[in-house]
């Protein structure tokens, strides 16, 4: 294949906005807060598994309380009863014996039933602030995935802002280039990463491997207008007053 040798080293350029929008693409893929947000959506997952769970003991605490207080109530109210029986005057003796082993029965269970209410409403307390902890770690966690996902979208946006105006660039390029060269460019591309590449001081410009005495011997020998390639990566090599030849 022949082409003018102005038009290989066009190459160089049409190679360079490739591998601009190669690492677009890479980066793309590989961006820092993608791996963030990741971390984030885990560790926030995890703060709302706290608090439900702290929710869930708070709900099960309030429930215990209320049922203890229901409890106390329905003892006081006792106690009140047999204290107006007491103080009635109508009760016999032994009733009013029994009323009095009642009613120190029930003033033991209702001093039981306190401290036992005591205790829970200290336990809903810590746990309150348990609560109120893990709230404030979720919020936290929210803020931060928030942060990153923001950065992310930023860093895409700006992405996409290169890769359009590189591709629109690589689009005006393309048409200075005749389709053979231009599609045996993009097939070596597509295959090895990196269509074309300089030659200089004997090393290939893709796969930067030197060549030996023999494949430097051919490119010196082929006309400035043939288009000569690498014999290990099969990069087109453009040769150019840099490439020491």
């Amino acid at each position: 294949m022949k082409a003018d040798p102005a038009v290989q080293r066009r190459l160089l350029d049409l190679a360079e906005v490739d591998a601009e929008l190669a690492r677009v693409t890479h980066r793309r893929r590989t961006l820092p807060e993608i791996a963030e947000i990741t971390e984030a959506e885990q560790h926030k997952r995890a703060k709302q598994d706290a608090l439900v769970a702290v929710e869930t003991s708070l709900t099960d605490l309030d429930r215990d309380v209320k049922r203890q207080e229901t409890e106390i109530d329905q003892v006081r109210a006792r106690g009140e009863r047999d204290r107006k029986l007491l103080q009635s005057g109508t009760v016999g003796a032994k009733q009013l014996t029994d009323l009095e082993h009642e009613l120190a029965t029930i003033q033991r269970r209702q001093g039981i039933l306190e401290d036992d209410l005591l205790e829970l409403m200290e336990r809903r307390e810590a746990v309150d602030a348990d609560a109120s902890f893990a709230r404030v770690e979720l919020q936290k966690a929210g803020e931060k995935l928030e942060d990153a996902t923001r950065r992310r979208d930023t860093a895409l946006a700006d992405l996409e802002s290169v890769e359009t105006r590189r591709t629109a660039d690589r689009s005006t390029m393309a048409k200075g280039f005749p389709d053979d060269l231009l599609k045996l460019y993009d097939r070596q591309r597509e295959q090895r990463g990196i269509g074309a590449a300089l030659i200089q001081s004997r090393r290939c410009g893709a796969c930067r491997i030197e060549l030996d005495r023999s494949a430097v011997s051919k490119v010196k020998e082929a006309a400035a207008d043939e288009v000569v390639r690498c014999e290990e990566c099969g990069a087109i090599l453009v040769r150019t007053t840099e490439s020491g030849l």
